[in-house]
């Protein structure tokens, strides 16, 4: 005996269409408010050229300098950073010294962003519970939704470049940077909580004076993970003409050119392992003195 069709298949005419809905919408913004778009365009271009012209303007033995003593410093450890430095070095050896710094200024410009947007909604998350659920919801979409999906809205609005790049970045790096903001100040010790509060601390006091100072280590942990997502989406913001190191990566791909392939993607990795260990000796230096406080 068979099952009728409905228990077998779905049935065709249960299915609704949001793709047609969404495209409107973009379509609607991206007609009405394109002159919002494009300021926001111009914006971020200067930002992106301003940050640019710095990085070409340091020179290559002092941007050398300034990570060995950074990386040093942070971790006390003299030969970390020696390292680091020996591994920017090798960037330059394999010729990819200019196009580093056009990844650079993405990245650093998409992080700056995350971070401008991530702390606030972050702290006003450890706030209300009602708001840290629904900013939950929406995070957690961010991050299980493919990142080819961020690129096909900053495109219709922005075109093809950097500009997108920066904005499909900013979307994907900035979830953590909310979600360890959060996390961090709901953490702080309630005791040390109810003590401020019995010395008669305001809402704003207790924040900037207890809760975020106690949070940092965890704050910059989730700066960290900001910061590697950020790196990760180099390759994939390629796609749409974002220069730089990712672009490589993508035209060795295209032509089949192993080497070259090998040769960027070795760059991006020295980048990502420099600016990790950089971040994370920064988070355990203020991990050691909030302990030892």
């Amino acid at each position: 005996m068979s099952l009728p069709t409905i228990f077998t298949k779905f049935p065709e005419g249960w299915k609704i269409n949001i793709a047609k809905p969404i495209d409107e919408a973009v379509f609607y913004l991206n007609n009405h408010f394109k002159g919002f778009f494009d300021a926001i365009k111009a914006g971020l271009l200067a930002l992106l050229d301003s940050v640019g012209n710095i990085l070409t303007a340091i020179p290559w033995w002092l941007m050398m300098l300034i990570v060995f003593v950074v990386g040093w410093r942070s971790s006390k450890n003299i030969l970390k950073g020696l390292t680091y430095s020996l591994m920017l070095f090798l960037v330059g050896l394999l010729g990819l010294w200019d196009l580093m710094n056009v990844t650079l200024s993405i990245v650093i410009v998409s992080v700056i962003i995350s971070l401008i947007i991530g702390l606030p909604i972050g702290i006003l998350n450890s706030m209300s519970r009602n708001a840290e659920g629904i900013a939950k919801l929406i995070l957690d979409a961010m991050q299980t939704m493919p990142t080819f999906v961020y690129l096909i809205p900053a495109v219709m609005f922005f075109g093809l470049g950097r500009v997108p790049a920066v904005i499909a970045t900013t979307i994907y790096a900035t979830p953590p940077a909310i979600r360890f903001t959060s996390l961090a100040i709901n953490q702080v010790d309630k005791e040390m909580v109810e003590a401020a509060r019995s010395f008669g601390a305001t809402r704003s006091q207790l924040l900037s004076k207890v809760q975020i100072p106690q949070a940092v280590p965890t704050i910059m942990a989730g700066i960290n993970q900001t910061t590697m997502m950020a790196v990760s989406m180099v390759v994939t913001c390629a796609m749409i003409g974002a220069s730089g190191l990712g672009m490589e990566v993508l035209t060795s791909i295209n032509r089949i050119e192993v080497g070259r392939g090998f040769t960027s993607g070795l760059a991006v990795v020295v980048i990502a392992v420099i600016m990790d260990r950089l971040t994370q000796g920064w988070f355990g230096k203020n991990h050691v003195r909030e302990e030892g406080k």
